[in-house]
């Protein structure tokens, strides 16, 4: 292992341009990379973004320089135009190979070091002038090739996985885009009833004391469940909670409390609604693009296309069993990303150093 200043691992270009209206096609922001995962599949913006951006090239590691710690580390998939918040990476040869250098920036060993260095308070940032002074250890160029086959390996693995989950999520968008002449439009109060009120609430930091219940989790966007066997307060199940800050479905079936501010308790009092379908269809609808702290509001406003119950019964176990295929995957993806950090982490083994 040889020790290298960052400066001497990674070009870092700065090159600029102010967008015109095309370029609202090619454009890549923080938003559209996803934490630990190196493949780009958002991205564009609906309007020419304002300000400077990075130019970026087809290849190019692309680094979230802003709140690091969300760890962003993605390949550009073509040339285009990058959020100034971040950075436009390119490798040295002579040092790093230029396959494993994505696997490299993306490792913890260099992200939590990079991390280390954040400067700021509400959106801690990192600045070359630091970034460029870390020394880093890198084995030979022999043993990063010998790495890297087996990380991109793993990858292109993990990435195969990722397309079926999203082809078997476009399948069952299709589901709900059928706008059959023989579905009923039902308004939300048809279909639900709200309630919440009949759930005890439960104060944020108590949950553990307070046995089996589901909150949702705003830091990471998704309803976490927690229970220790008591029974819940709320027995009227099964039921759908809706998080209204996080935009958030999920079914529930067994006693739970209701925890966190914002989150509705829903119960479906019409029988010619199935629960499971119901759950799927609102988890189909775009409830992000309605706004913040709204979102319950414009959810209750919402026509429902519902077809006959025989029907519904039959989307739901159809789905519920593409379901289960996606969860069998998503748990080798999650496999195959220990498996990654795994390699990298019996390669870096020392911590860095600052000059």
């Amino acid at each position: 292992m040889t020790k290298y200043r960052f400066e001497d691992i990674a070009y870092n270009s700065t090159e600029k341009k102010k967008p015109v209206e095309e370029d609202k096609y090619t454009y890549i922001g923080l938003e559209h990379l996803d934490p630990q995962c190196l493949e780009v599949t958002r991205y564009g913006s609906e309007v020419a973004p304002i300000g400077e951006k990075l130019v970026m090239k087809k290849g190019d590691v692309l680094f979230g320089k802003r709140r690091a710690y969300q760890k962003k580390v993605a390949i550009a998939p073509f040339d285009g135009i990058f959020s100034a918040h971040g950075m436009v990476l390119r490798p040295k040869e002579k040092v790093i190979d230029p396959k494993f250098f994505p696997m490299f920036i993306a490792s913890d060993y260099f992200l939590d070091s990079a991390i280390k260095i954040s400067v700021g308070s509400l959106s801690p940032t990192i600045n070359w002038s630091a970034l460029k002074k870390l020394e880093f250890e890198l084995p030979d160029l022999n043993k990063q090739r010998e790495l890297a086959e087996l990380l991109w390996a793993a990858e292109e693995t993990r990435c195969a996985y990722k397309k079926i989950i999203d082809a078997n999520n476009k399948i069952i968008n299709v589901f709900f885009m059928k706008n059959q002449k023989q579905n009923i439009n039902m308004s939300f109060d048809d279909i639900f009833i709200d309630d919440t009120k009949n759930a005890t609430k439960i104060e944020k930091n108590s949950y553990l004391e307070s046995g089996a219940f589901w909150i949702i989790d705003q830091s990471q966007n998704e309803i976490a469940g927690y229970s220790n066997r008591k029974e819940g307060v709320y027995r009227n199940t099964p039921a759908i909670i809706f998080g209204d800050h996080t935009r958030v479905f999920k079914f529930i079936n067994e006693p739970f409390f209701l925890g966190a501010d914002g989150t509705k308790l829903l119960k479906v009092k019409n029988d010619a609604v199935d629960y499971t379908y119901i759950y799927y269809y609102l988890k189909n609808l775009k409830i992000t693009n309605l706004g913040y702290n709204r979102h319950f509001k414009l959810l209750k406003d919402i026509i429902f296309s519902i077809p006959d119950i025989r029907i519904q019964k039959q989307y739901a176990s159809f789905i519920e069993e593409i379901n289960k295929t996606a969860n069998i995957l998503s748990v080798q993806i999650e496999n195959l990303n220990n498996i990654r950090k795994s390699i990298l982490e019996q390669t870096f083994k020392k911590e860095v150093s600052h000059v």
